[in-house]
Formats: C-alpha cells, sequence, structure tokens
C-alpha cells in the first residue's frame, strides 16, 4: 500500500507525513518503548482496549511486534451507543493479530451509574464519560489480576487539545503513539500494515450515538494537526499560521489555543498548594 497516498486529503493545509525512512525508525523506537515499559513494570505483558479505531488498532499492531501475541490481552467494551460495526472491526484486528481478547458489554455497569444518581443521566457529556472511565476501570482490572501494564491509545492532536476524559481513556501506563499527530498514525498505520478501511475510520470517542471526534473538536484532524504543529508547538503567530495554511481561519486558530490552555489540569498532576514554612 502507498501509506502517503492513503493518509492525505487533497485539502490538507499542511503535510506532515513521515519519510520512508522516518517511519521504520519511528517503528522501531515505539516497540523499543513499549518492550521497555513492560520490563521495567517487570510485567508480564500488556492489555489495551479495542475500539476499531484507527489509534488502538496501531497500538496493538506495534504491541504485538514488541510483546509477541501472548503478551497482548485485548479488551473490547461496547456500549448501546456504539456502533456495531466499529465493534467488530475491533474484534477483527484482535483476531487478525492472533491475540487474547474478550468482549465486555459495559452498558449494564454504566447503568448502574445512571440509576445511582439519576438527575445526571440526561446530561450526555457526563454519561459519555461513565462509558469512558468504565473501560478504564476494566483495562486496570484485567492488568492487576494478570500483572499487565495498560496501554494507552492517544495521539498528540488529543493529548494537547484535551480531546480525552480524565481519569478515562488517558488512565493509562503509557501512550505508545503519544507523540504523533493524527497524519502520522494513519500514516505509520498503513506502513505496518493495518488494513485501508481501518487506517481511514472516521474517528469517534464512542461516547454517544453518531459521535464524531472532528464534529466536536469542530475542526478536521489535517486542520487540527497543521495548527499545532506551526503554532503551538512551532514558532509561528497566530496571524503567520492563518497566513501559512490555506482555508484555516483565525478563528480556528484561537479555538484551538483555547482548547489547548483550558485543557492544560489533563496534562498534569492534581495541584495541590505550596508547602507552608511552619
Amino acid at each position: 500500500m502507498d501509506s502517503d497516498a492513503a493518509v492525505l486529503s487533497a485539502d490538507a493545509p499542511l503535510d506532515l507525513r513521515l519519510s520512508g525512512p522516518e517511519l521504520d525508525r519511528t517503528r522501531d523506537h515505539l516497540v523499543s518503548f513499549i518492550r521497555e515499559t513492560v520490563d521495567a513494570a517487570d510485567a508480564e505483558g500488556a492489555t489495551l482496549g479495542l475500539s476499531g479505531g484507527i489509534d488502538s488498532t496501531t497500538t496493538a499492531h506495534l504491541a504485538v511486534e514488541a510483546l509477541g501475541t501472548d503478551g497482548l490481552h485485548g479488551l473490547v467494551m461496547p456500549s448501546e451507543v456504539n456502533d456495531p460495526e466499529v465493534m467488530s472491526d475491533a474484534e477483527r484486528v484482535a483476531q487478525q493479530l492472533e491475540i487474547e481478547y474478550d468482549v465486555i458489554e459495559i452498558q449494564p455497569i454504566a447503568e448502574q451509574f445512571f440509576e445511582a444518581v439519576p438527575e445526571a443521566a440526561d446530561d450526555r457529556m457526563a454519561t459519555g464519560n461513565v462509558y469512558v472511565r468504565t473501560r478504564a476501570v476494566l483495562n486496570y482490572f484485567v492488568a492487576n489480576a494478570e500483572n499487565r501494564v495498560v496501554l494507552g491509545t492517544g495521539n498528540r492532536a488529543e493529548a494537547m487539545t484535551g480531546y480525552f476524559t480524565k481519569y478515562g481513556d488517558q488512565a493509562v501506563d503509557c501512550n505508545p503513539i503519544g507523540n504523533l499527530y493524527k497524519q502520522q498514525v494513519r500514516q505509520l498505520a498503513a506502513h505496518i500494515g493495518v488494513d485501508h478501511d481501518l487506517v481511514m475510520q472516521t474517528p469517534t470517542a464512542g461516547m454517544w450515538t453518531g459521535q464524531t471526534d472532528e464534529a466536536e473538536l469542530g475542526l478536521d484532524y489535517d486542520q487540527l494537526d497543521a495548527i499545532l504543529a506551526l503554532h503551538v508547538d512551532g514558532p509561528l503567530s497566530a496571524a503567520a499560521t492563518v497566513r501559512a495554511l490555506d482555508g484555516i481561519s483565525l478563528a480556528a486558530v484561537e479555538r484551538v489555543e483555547s482548547l489547548v490552555e483550558t485543557s492544560s489540569h489533563k496534562r498534569s498532576m492534581p495541584p495541590a498548594p505550596e508547602p507552608l514554612e511552619l
């Protein structure tokens, strides 16, 4: 497969794709990172929530390369708001990789929370976060019982904008693809042989029916990656970023700035006051 052709839309504002040698080095680096993380924890392997999306699928492929098929235990955790076809994709990934996996229906677990606090059950964001945090608890339940580490699936665009549930999908021991922009995750996935339909899967956190990442963010990932690379991670001012990127408005750059600033608490340990001199 031509990995370059697989990941870049015709109107992408900035090309962040890696070269062939860079992809090879990145693959080796991430595989080594996973292996070293497991070894440092004196663990037997890793657990990973499989969603059917490109981030978890790419992480699963890298983990199997690092740990072997016996080293990864996958968990497929659907709720009533998940697209059954996407959950089927998650099982397909596990079967293709020949790893152990379990399918755990989380709706009955989530319903216990909704019944316990019924006045919160009509809040879409609150209930969506219950699903995500329930998956985190199950990931660690299995990991603790089997002496494994929990692998995260977050990418750089999600981490920088806070597009994750606090103590949910980022309640993990490490994020192997955490420094890759979404465009680069797609490219790496194609490079390591992930099925093309999964490479181009519409990203969704599965928090409510019909939810997609890009609709919630208000930007597509190519646009988000470009703004982060040039303005947040890079040296350009907001105005210079607009001039450098076709089709990107100042409002879009300012929205990304706001997402980064307001989500800073998600990227830090919970604060404590400075100690008093007693």
